[in-house]
């Protein structure tokens, strides 16, 4: 999987997100264009701080150790897999500013590449640079593709 911290991935991300209109259809699910670009922004929050999430019961956690690696590994998500409450975006959103913002997110996460340090996913626990960065480019590679983007 690539990382959105090399310079060839980062490009294409943001070249992809350039191809994105308020026209963008769906291939599968429930929300629009503009929903899904605030949706990609929200797990872009949680490494650079912006948004705490509250920690789950410990049996809640173990179930999330299960499927962490599936987050970064070189498998494309199917389509249809369930969101986390928290990232679920159901109300009316204007796709210029929602673009601009994750644009923003992309660039401020990109911007960290060097870092070595990074908090805890408040589901998964401990993830190295290597894996923030290929986490951030598959959720953003799963939902540019289905929007054709």
């Amino acid at each position: 999987m690539q990382s959105l911290f090399t310079e060839k991935a980062f490009a294409e991300i943001l070249g992809r997100l350039d191809n994105l209109n308020p026209e963008s259809q769906a291939k599968w699910g429930k929300m629009d264009v503009a929903q899904m670009l605030a949706h990609c922004s929200e797990p872009l929050k949680v490494p650079l701080e912006k948004i705490t999430l509250a920690k789950p019961n410990p049996v809640m956690r173990l179930l999330f150790s299960f499927f962490k690696k599936s987050l970064y590994d070189d498998k494309p998500w199917k389509q249809g897999l369930p969101t986390s409450k928290e990232f679920k975006i159901v109300d009316e959103r204007d796709f210029e500013k929602e673009k601009q913002a994750l644009k923003s997110l992309i660039e401020e996460f990109y911007a960290e590449k060097n870092k070595t340090e990074w908090p805890p996913h408040p589901f998964c626990g401990h993830f190295t640079t290597e894996q923030w960065g290929k986490m951030q480019y598959k959720h953003l590679d799963h939902h540019f593709r289905q929007f054709r983007g």
